[in-house]
């Protein structure tokens, strides 16, 4: 399965026989274009990196240096997260970098969101050329790249503009001095997470809510600044925390904020407030190709409005994106 197409005749795989077939099939072409030489992993946690990381082990064990690049992007606890799991429960071999003021210092003032990804897949694949550097034997890199990233980012006919460019597909150098290990690239999600199980991934880690690669950058929309930044990571863990206290979390396939780079006035101990509004968005779909929109009911929204407007500096109102997939997206940027 080399050609960044998914044939014709391939199977939708979605039971256990179907995934374990793939995977045997995986394992052998890993191998093969592997040998004995070692890959890096760009280990961010979701589902995509684990259940790749979960193949190349199976393939090639030890020969896999999982690299977790904590970009200061990330949803909040989530690098932490990361290490107690992969780095002391699974026991993987996890490299962990900090690299916030570097992303940060690099994406200040960009504004454009193509250029924003460009800029985090750039940086992205530099840091791993420098964990690279420290070790022997490593000519490739794997990335959990899907089909729906490669659909996205590549124009399918003659006239069409490409929906967004994904870090790992887009973003990428011309330069790259790796070969790339993509053993999941013509997989959909929910085939991704049979996969996740066949392999025998915890439940909640296949079913963990997917997260873009550029993370918080694109729901920073705009120039990013670090207080809008630390605002919208306050604002995400309030509604994930409330979405699990309600069970929302077991029926909605994603959901976020993401706050606009544009202020309103509001009011705060009787004094005149200007603050970002913070948008939520909440979506349920099979392939990622299209999207709906989840019915939250006004009590939750309430609470979630109340909470945040309360507990989180700079931002004075709370908005529900009804928009589906088309003809939105379901990220913003």
């Amino acid at each position: 399965m080399s050609s960044n197409v998914r044939p014709d005749s391939m199977k939708r795989i979605n039971t256990f026989e179907l995934a374990n077939a793939f995977i045997d099939e995986q394992v052998a072409e890993i191998r093969a274009q592997v040998g004995a030489k070692k890959v890096l992993l760009a280990l961010s946690g979701g589902v995509d990196s684990s259940v790749v990381a979960a193949l190349l082990i199976k393939a090639i064990g030890k020969q896999l240096v999982c690299v977790h690049v904590n970009h200061g992007l990330m949803r909040k606890g989530e690098s932490e997260q990361v290490i107690e799991v992969f780095g002391k429960q699974l026991n993987a071999n996890l490299v962990y970098i900090d690299a916030t003021d570097r992303y940060l210092d690099k994406l200040a003032g960009v504004s454009d969101p193509e250029t924003k990804r460009k800029i985090i897949g750039g940086e992205f694949i530099r840091i791993f050329e420098e964990e690279a550097r420290k070790l022997e034997g490593v000519d490739f890199l794997a990335q959990g790249t899907i089909y729906p990233d490669i659909l996205e980012s590549v124009k399918q006919a003659e006239g069409k503009k490409a929906v967004k460019s994904h870090h790992n597909v887009g973003g990428l150098p011309d330069d790259l001095q790796f070969e790339l290990v993509e053993p999941i690239k013509l997989l959909f999600k929910d085939e991704v997470r049979v996969v996740g199980e066949a392999l025998g991934l915890p439940h909640e880690m296949v079913y963990r809510q997917p997260f873009p690669g550029p993370g918080l950058g694109v729901r920073c929309l705009g120039a990013i600044t670090r207080d809008r930044l630390h605002a919208l990571r306050e604002a995400d863990a309030i509604l994930r925390e409330e979405f699990d206290i309600a069970g929302l979390n077991k029926t909605v396939w994603q959901y976020f904020i993401v706050i606009p780079d544009i202020k309103s006035v509001g009011v705060k101990d009787e004094s005149r407030y200007e603050g970002w509004p913070a948008i939520i968005r909440a979506v349920n779909t099979k392939d990622a190709m299209s999207a709906t929109i989840e019915e939250i009911p006004y009590a939750i929204l309430h609470k979630i409005t109340k909470r945040i407007t309360s507990e989180v500096e700079g931002i004075n109102r709370v908005l529900y994106d009804l928009t589906p997939k088309p003809t939105g997206t379901i990220e913003w940027e």
